[in-house]
């Protein structure tokens, strides 16, 4: 099985996995145009459509690939019934689709019905957590953030996180102001910023890895809170994690 990412708007990526004999499935179509170039390009044949959430930058495409493709089912969460979907899932569900089996779990914060597909080594996470960073908070609350990281967080070291947005050199910006001594930090922020200097892609990331530089996955790391107590005492790690929200909206 390939992963392949295909570069949408000014920084979207959409992800798509395809077999040998060129059955596909497509993650986050924010537009269809890019998509349709590739399947042609590669022979694909896309049997499924995984949406993360409802906003326009990840389903705006997927009108016109059903349209393309008729037999293409559509699995997303609630709220995106009236963006497409044929098959409504939730928390608990499984998709099968290449033979893979999908679970999906609910990650609420950026919007209240967003969810992740996870296959191993696999996890589709739309606009939940970024590589250095997590997603804004339109809908949900810092705490619901939170508790989705947690769920990430509980999966193998060696998932490969499959991010929807290009955000990566900002957020290690953004890490690097908070904890500028660190190593791992420092180190990740200089490759980061090599790659995105050749216009390269940082994603997908490893989450063995990203636990090491995403501060959003080190609220009880001793540094981070050390650096957060020179500002507030704050007990519990959701508070923290709020912390660190509220000064990226701000940075």
């Amino acid at each position: 099985m390939n992963l392949n990412s295909i570069p949408a708007f000014q920084d979207n990526y959409i992800w798509v996995l395809s077999e040998h004999d060129g059955r596909c499935l497509i993650v986050d179509p924010g537009e269809a145009a890019p998509v349709l170039r590739a399947i042609e390009e590669h022979k694909w044949q896309p049997e499924a459509i995984l949406l993360t959430h409802h906003h326009n930058d990840h389903v705006g495409g997927v009108q016109a690939l059903r349209d393309a493709f008729p037999d293409v089912v559509v699995y997303g969460p609630a709220e995106t019934q009236h963006k497409g979907t044929t098959q409504v899932v939730a928390e608990g569900d499984t998709v099968t689709v290449l033979g893979q089996d999908f679970s999906v779990f609910a990650t609420p914060g950026h919007t209240l019905g967003h969810i992740c597909f996870f296959s191993f080594p696999y996890l589709f996470c739309g606009d939940t957590l970024f590589s250095g960073g997590c997603g804004r908070l339109f809908e949900g609350t810092a705490t619901q953030m939170y508790q989705s990281f947690c769920k990430i967080n509980a999966l193998p070291d060696d998932t490969v996180i499959c991010c929807a947005h290009e955000y990566t050199l900002g957020n290690m910006k953004f890490a690097v102001s908070v904890l500028p001594e660190d190593a791992e930090v420092q180190e990740y922020y200089k490759k980061v910023s090599e790659l995105r200097a050749k216009n390269e892609k940082t994603l997908p990331v490893i989450l063995k890895n990203e636990r090491k530089i995403n501060l959003f996955l080190r609220t009880e790391d001793a540094d981070l809170i050390e650096v957060i107590n020179q500002e507030s005492l704050l007990q519990h790690p959701e508070e923290r994690f709020a912390w660190l929200r509220a000064k990226k909206d701000a940075f």
